[in-house]
């Protein structure tokens, strides 16, 4: 499944130019053309899924294992002093290109990026009522 008007869909078929840093049977990376931080790569799977609500899970862990190799290799060759693995999901989440992915971007002691979101104090009540409608099946 791919979609015809999808960016990501036109890397995996060849037919937009990208600088592929890893490939599976069912996952690719390649470089941001915007990056955050330098070596910052997305991660997708090969079929066209547009968010993390519609990803199958076989192509989710795929994904997830793919993202820690790349995290891996951004430590040791690119020397980042850590690393985000961010998924947007759905455009009130940011996410602008909807075939699901996972950015792996390398973290470096200097660096300029600020995420936009600043921890703060929740309230009590609310925290344990939106707890207690997520447990449980």
């Amino acid at each position: 499944m791919t979609d015809p008007d999808c960016i990501f869909c036109g890397i995996l078929a060849g037919e937009v130019p990208a600088r592929i840093v890893d490939a599976g049977d069912r996952t690719i990376a390649f470089m941001d053309i915007a990056p955050a931080t330098r070596g910052h790569a997305p991660v997708v799977p090969r079929p066209h899924p547009p968010h993390l609500l519609s990803v199958d899970e076989e192509d989710l862990e795929a994904v997830a294992v793919a993202a820690r190799r790349l995290a891996v290799r951004a430590r040791e060759r690119l020397g980042a002093d850590g690393i985000n693995l961010l998924n947007s999901c759905g455009a009130a989440a940011w996410q602008t290109v909807f075939h699901f992915h996972v950015h792996v971007i390398p973290r470096y002691r200097d660096d300029p990026l600020r995420l936009p979101w600043t921890p703060a104090p929740g309230d009590p009540a609310e925290i344990a009522a939106a707890a207690q409608e997520l447990a449980g099946g």
